[in-house]
């Protein structure tokens, strides 16, 4: 589906992270809907390290761009030598993914120079080159905060304190800058190649693979009150290829605008499976840095970028869970 009425043929796109979830979903949207652009994939792409928390520092994977056309190139967007790569060309459209994504990462020094810093060359880049940015921000910038909505902010960890900062320098540089530079706060995101994200994949994931695997599925105590807003990456899609329309600058969210709870999701999918096995409730370990509640408010989204959420969390799943069922057999059970 076409989302907008900008032509990316005879465009130069850069995607960072495009080997990651958000953005290898945003390479081959390009590639299926406009064959004649050019499409540049920036990725650091997984290895063996981890964080102290035992995650990975990286989850770009080349999995996720089989089938892909496009020109990769492997780089660490802090590095200046690796940017020098991207400065062969001339990008009309910077499609900015890559960042460490983990919530529970707390090495503030490395988040910070990752997630501001790195954003900050970047932005200088998309100046020089005259390319509008797209970038990914997050609705872990609120934090505590009870209104979702812009002005808002309270972030607790320092992920979401970094995307603030990002968003911060977005508006300083929109204030004195000709190119468009457009922040999207995603809310909970779930779907399609999201598989080598591992632990921080979405919970939709989880339980559907825990369901399918003959196992209870595993949810904190009380998560029949901790809702979320889940927004299927189609709509997430939809809002960076909307936000590209000329003039519309800012930070907006992207939700459904709906708050849903974790056991919605897993009964949502014991629907889909036919099963009635009884769950498994847990200690919540991550008490002090929890958002127990999120709800977008996208009205400016909706009025600035013509957004309209198509997916509700069961259209979704119901969507999504062929996938799902694939990764069992393949990457599961295999």
């Amino acid at each position: 589906m076409i989302y907008s009425s900008v032509d990316f043929n005879d465009k130069t796109i850069l995607i960072t992270g495009g080997a990651g979830f958000i953005g290898s979903n945003l390479a081959f949207y390009f590639q299926e809907n406009f064959p004649l652009a050019k499409v540049v994939v920036f990725d650091k792409f997984r290895n063996e390290d981890t964080f102290s928390n035992g995650n990975l520092k990286s989850f770009g994977h080349f999995k996720n761009l089989i089938g892909f056309n496009g020109i990769v190139i492997s780089g660490d967007i802090t590095s200046q030598k690796d940017l020098e790569r991207l400065r062969e060309y001339k990008f009309d459209y910077i499609f900015h993914e890559a960042a460490i994504s983990d919530t529970t990462v707390g090495d503030q020094k490395i988040m910070v120079e990752t997630n501001v810093n790195a954003f900050k060359d970047l932005l200088d880049m998309a100046i020089k080159m005259n390319a509008n940015m797209v970038y990914a921000s997050s609705a872990a910038t609120y934090g505590d905060s009870k209104v979702f909505s812009i002005g808002y902010e309270s972030p607790n960890n320092v992920y979401g304190f970094s995307k603030l900062m990002m968003d911060n320098l977005a508006k300083e540089y929109i204030k004195s800058s000709d190119i468009d530079i457009v922040g999207l706060r995603y809310f909970n995101v779930y779907g399609e190649r999201e598989f080598f994200k591992n632990k921080t994949a979405s919970m939709v994931l989880q339980f559907g693979l825990q369901l399918l695997r003959g196992e209870s599925a595993k949810l904190f105590e009380g998560s029949d009150k901790i809702k979320r807003d889940f927004i299927y990456i189609e709509d997430v899609v939809q809002a960076n290829i909307k936000a590209c329309s000329p003039k519309k600058s800012g930070v907006y969210n992207v939700g459904i605008g709906k708050a849903r709870s974790f056991q919605d999701i897993v009964d949502i999918l014991k629907k889909e499976l036919g099963i009635k096995r009884d769950d498994k409730y847990i200690p919540n370990p991550y008490k002090n840095q929890y958002q127990y509640f999120t709800e977008a408010d996208i009205s400016l989204t909706k009025e600035f970028l013509e957004y309209e959420p198509a997916f509700s969390l069961e259209d979704g799943i119901r969507s999504y869970f062929p996938e799902i069922k694939r990764i069992y057999k393949e990457e599961i059970k295999a």
